[in-house]
Order: structure tokens, then sequence, then C-alpha cells
């Protein structure tokens, strides 16, 4: 059996970085899906890729994998650049503006 330990990306439908701090161990896919010929749905008989573990640490994921005789590959996170404007937003509601409100 073979693993993937990842740090979650962030959601597209938020703009909060919650839930992207830890780390998930998660299984890789057994056996193939197949579609239920009565009524259309996708099943599988593997079990284990329900199985999303939770972890602190990178380290704390790759000592349960090894422990438990787990294969694992760690995918590292792309570095996200920060969208950071001097003055964006939040200078609609300046109180030292110079100009007139415009908008």
């Amino acid at each position: 059996m073979r693993a993937r330990i990842y740090q979650p990306a962030k959601t597209a439908m938020q703009s909060g970085t919650a839930k992207t701090h830890s780390w998930v161990l998660e299984f890789a896919p057994a056996s193939a899906r197949e579609v239920d010929p009565l009524m259309g749905w996708t099943s599988s008989s593997d079990t284990e890729t329900q199985v999303k573990l939770r972890f602190e640490t990178r380290e704390a994921a790759e000592a349960y994998a090894t422990a438990r005789g787990i294969e694992f590959d760690v995918v590292l996170p792309q570095a996200r650049q920060p969208n950071i404007r001097a003055r964006g937003y939040g200078e609609n509601f300046a109180t030292d503006r110079k100009g007139a409100w415009t908008h």
C-alpha cells in the first residue's frame, strides 16, 4: 500500500488559509473504480482511499508511515506569493486622504 503526504492548498471558495497548515496522509487507490451497470454510480471496493489522516508536521506524518511500514511520497507545497497592495482596499476608508472621494 502506498500513500501520499502533502499539505493541502487553499480552497477557491474562501479567501482565508484555514485547513492549509496541517499535513495530510492519503492512501493511493489500490484498484480502479467501476461503474455500476444499474444505477450508473462510480464505486470501488478499496476502502483505504476514504482515509485521510491529518498531522501537525510533515515529520509526524512521515514517522507514522514509517512506523507502520507504509511506503509514501512527499509532495512539497509550492510557495504562494502574497498579494499585498500598498494602500489597496483600506485606502477607501483612510482618514488622511489627500483628494476628494471620487467613487
